[in-house]
């Protein structure tokens, strides 16, 4: 007897809800569907905590940033790039300065914000203004600034 994929589907958004493959030949395709259809399911399932957790964990970050501490530099970066990772790129190797607990932290905004239900800067108010301070307080460069400011060199128009 064939499981059915759809058990338990209710609870999912009818995004989630997946198509009935029991009618397809082959046994493996079947049981691969059915592996990564539960794995989703579990994954759902376990969204709650997962965002209770990393929006714990993003304000906890978002402290130490702030703060004069010597890994509020790291921190500020991790967070920027989780903000605009294509303006604050983030060097992965940073992890290696943090201390365990910051590093789990940052772990789990980084589960939280594999699939995001929101931007991180919006789990603040004024999140965009204060995720911008948080760049000018440590020096971070925002790469866009400089590859523009860069351009205008090229072409003669001074830093605008």
């Amino acid at each position: 007897m064939t499981e059915n994929p759809n058990a338990g589907a209710a609870a999912l958004p009818p995004a989630m809800q997946a198509p009935m493959v029991s009618s397809h030949p082959d046994p493996e395709v079947r049981a691969a569907f059915n592996r990564m259809y539960e794995e989703r399911a579990r994954r759902e399932a376990e969204r709650p905590k997962v965002d209770a957790e990393g929006r714990e964990a993003l304000g906890r970050l978002f402290k130490v940033a702030q703060s004069d501490t010597g890994q509020a530099r790291r921190v500020a970066a991790f967070l920027l790039g989780c903000y605009n990772g294509e303006r604050f790129p983030f060097d992965l190797t940073d992890f290696r300065g943090l201390d365990y607990g910051l590093f789990d932290d940052c772990l789990l905004v980084l589960r939280m914000d594999y699939q995001p239900r929101q931007e991180v800067h919006r789990y603040f108010d004024q999140g965009g203004l204060r995720f911008e301070q948080l760049a000018k307080d440590h020096g971070l460069t925002d790469v866009y600034k400089l590859r523009r400011e860069l351009d205008d060199l090229r072409a003669g128009r001074g830093p605008g």
